[in-house]
């Protein structure tokens, strides 16, 4: 039997398909990349059923990427790329948010990924001290009601501005966290939010950033040399402070027993188990284009469920673990303190 490939609709007019392919890893700090291999990478995804891409103005060439891999598409003559959907965030220093700054931001990315519209824009600030965050997402709706873009985002807001921004009269469809086994912070107000305001989340760090795999399971704890990639580096830091290594080890022979007993792998597992979680409506899972690709594997999260023992033993680690909301605080805060 094929797999029947999870699609959610986001918002009017988006739907998105429930794992998404990001591309942060094409941004420099992950290992080179050729064009033409990417694009044809990307061609496979697609083909694949994995049709929804999450990239940024500030993830390299990311969105150029994107539209000339939008021209492949166009050029195959395909009725079927109507199924594309782009995902791109805006990223601005905390400067003044003036309505042409932002527009000419827009404007850029509708140029780079060579869209009339886009499909969604999400919307990321550093400093929650400078309140021009509520001027550029003044300015983004603005936008959205001319036509450039068909709905607004946020990324890594926590839960008291999402309120705030609600307050204010400002509708948002999605705000994209950290989402794992290990960092659960969404869980324990933004769950809330979301609920009555019908908004989404985009999980990223599901994976983090490879460390739930067979590769790492039975491993002596790696060294900081040999964390070659930025998502390593970053996410070996979440272990340490979620329980360290001995206790990850723990975890992944939970997520390897119930991974064998479903005939998949410990990542499908991670991924399952967050994709199940309450108004999670898609997992970021990264794509590394040319250099290495879990297209079948992803493909497997689709083929089966966790059953309430499984879900238990992954839930008894949270009473053995660290508190990351007491430690690091709501999501988004580690890129504020």
């Amino acid at each position: 039997m094929a797999t029947t490939i999870e699609m959610h609709e986001l918002a009017d007019n988006l739907q998105i398909c429930r794992i998404l392919n990001g591309m942060w890893q094409v941004s420099g700090s992950h290992g080179s990349m050729n064009m033409v291999t990417a694009l044809n990478e990307m061609i496979k995804y697609y083909d694949c059923g994995f049709t929804s891409w999450d990239m940024a103005d500030i993830y390299g060439p990311a969105e150029m990427l994107f539209g000339r891999f939008n021209d492949v598409l166009a050029s195959r003559n395909d009725v079927e790329t109507t199924k594309l959907t782009g995902l791109t965030k805006f990223v601005p220093p905390p400067v003044t948010m003036t309505k042409r700054l932002v527009e000419n931001a827009v404007r850029r990315s509708l140029q780079r990924m060579n869209v009339s519209i886009l499909d969604l824009i999400q919307f990321h600030w550093w400093d929650y001290q400078n309140s021009s965050y509520l001027d550029a997402l003044i300015h983004l709706d603005d936008l959205k009601h001319a036509g450039l873009l068909r709905h607004l985002g946020l990324t890594n807001f926590d839960t008291q501005r999402m309120q705030e921004i609600s307050d204010a009269g400002l509708r948002f469809v999605s705000n994209q966290v950290q989402y794992s086994i290990l960092d659960q912070r969404p869980a324990v107000q933004m769950e809330q939010f979301c609920k009555k305001n019908k908004v989404g989340l985009l999980a990223y760090g599901t994976l983090a950033g490879g460390f739930f795999s067979e590769k790492y399971l039975g491993r002596p704890e790696p060294s900081w040399s040999d964390l070659n990639t930025a998502s390593l580096q970053k996410y070996k830091h979440i272990i340490d402070v979620w329980g360290g290594w001995d206790l990850f080890q723990q975890l992944l022979r939970t997520l390897s027993i119930i991974a064998k007993k479903h005939g998949v792998s410990i990542a499908n597992v991670a991924t399952r188990y967050i994709l199940d979680k309450p108004h999670v409506s898609g997992v970021i899972i990264g794509v590394r284009l040319g250099i290495s690709e879990h297209i079948i594997d992803n493909t497997k999260t689709f083929d089966f469920q966790l059953d309430p023992d499984d879900q238990a033993q992954i839930a008894e680690f949270s009473a053995l673990s660290n508190n990351l909301f007491d430690l690091i605080g709501d999501c988004g805060d580690e890129y504020r303190n």
